[in-house]
């Protein structure tokens, strides 16, 4: 079955990933906008589409479809607009009767979160996002491992809980599920930006969220997939080219460094002419998933439109966090400083 879509921001960056996997997906955009006219690229997906540089002639046009008798309706707005922008958009696309797809983040602020909740339920419509990094192969793979290692590492403390209350009578003996050892994680993330970006609306934060929520909210949100929500948190450094920072999880620490800055990349990185480094270890281990990132987009749609698409509450986590991030003080109390901030004395 054919579906219907418009779209916000068709002109930014990942537009065309959006393109790809509504084109490989079978179905049609209708529509489209952007205030910028560069949108070219549409001939080689969609050159019917109708392109307004308005959002509010666009919004009108959506609306106008959806009362038309012998035309189309809209059956889902994606969205791939400025971050700010993301919560008005999504608005837009319920009130005329769409789904939204979003990238991340959903919002800037958790709270508004709610509100998008209650008009889901008012317009018996749904509001879905991009955590791409969950349909991955090999990060499939990881989570089904420590899912199971989680499950059987409390059964194990289950046990012992259960044979030390027997013979001591205590409800509290060593071996609970809470004294479980957590595993210790290093996130390092590095892609270089030109000065472009500070004058771009990705360097304005009442714009974008900032660092962590522009190139870190959609490792956080693996990692809390991985390992649980936060339990602790704690922002070690931060200034417009890079943050860095340590948190706890239910069933792991995390040492977590984000920088734009090239100076940053390892030499051999830098000598290989590569622009971005990324690394994450687990317990010392280099998670590899180097590979595997050029259909993700297409494979979320495709769940999405078979009814597995991930909503508000899978993203909730992840924007609290980087909320949190954005607004908290610097602190070193815990000492756990990442192995590349200790490095620069920054």
């Amino acid at each position: 079955m054919t579906r219907y879509f418009a779209m916000t921001g068709v002109a930014g960056y990942i537009a065309p990933r959006h393109l790809q996997a509504i084109k490989d997906t079978g179905n049609v955009l209708l529509a489209a906008t952007d205030p910028h006219d560069s949108v070219g690229i549409l001939d080689r997906y969609f050159p019917d589409t109708s392109f307004f540089t308005e959002t509010e002639r666009f919004d009108r046009h959506l609306e106008k479809l959806r009362r038309s008798k012998d035309q189309h309706g809209v059956d889902y707005v994606t969205i791939c607009a400025p971050n700010n922008l993301h919560d008005a958009h999504i608005r837009m696309a319920l009130r005329v009767g769409a789904h939204a797809i979003c990238e991340k983040p959903l919002v800037l602020n958790p709270w508004n979160l709610d509100v998008l909740q209650e008009l889901e339920q008012e317009h018996e419509k749904r509001v879905f996002t991009l955590l791409q990094l969950r349909v991955h192969p090999a990060i499939v793979a990881l989570k089904n491992r420590f899912s199971s290692e989680q499950q059987e590492g409390s059964a194990r403390s289950g046990s012992t809980t259960a044979g030390n209350e027997k013979s001591t009578g205590a409800g509290n003996a060593v071996g609970s599920a809470g004294s479980a050892k957590k595993r210790h994680v290093d996130l390092t993330y590095i892609t270089s930006r030109g000065k472009w970006y500070h004058y771009s609306w990705k360097g304005d934060i009442s714009r974008s969220g900032g660092i962590s929520t522009n190139i870190g909210i959609h490792f956080f949100d693996m990692l809390m997939w991985f390992f649980g929500p936060v339990q602790y948190n704690e922002l070690h450094h931060s200034d417009p080219e890079r943050m860095s920072g340590f948190m706890e999880l239910e069933h792991a620490t995390v040492s977590w460094y984000l920088s734009l800055d090239r100076n940053d990349l390892p030499a051999h990185a830098a000598a290989d002419g590569k622009p971005t480094y990324r690394s994450i270890t687990i317990d010392g281990e280099e998670v590899e998933f180097s590979g595997g990132f050029t259909d993700l987009h297409t494979r979320v749609y495709e769940e999405t439109l078979a009814g597995r698409g991930f909503g508000i509450d899978d993203a909730r986590e992840s924007i609290k966090l980087v909320h949190d991030l954005r607004n908290m003080p610097v602190s070193r109390s815990s000492g756990m400083l990442h192995p590349v901030l200790r490095s620069k004395n920054l």
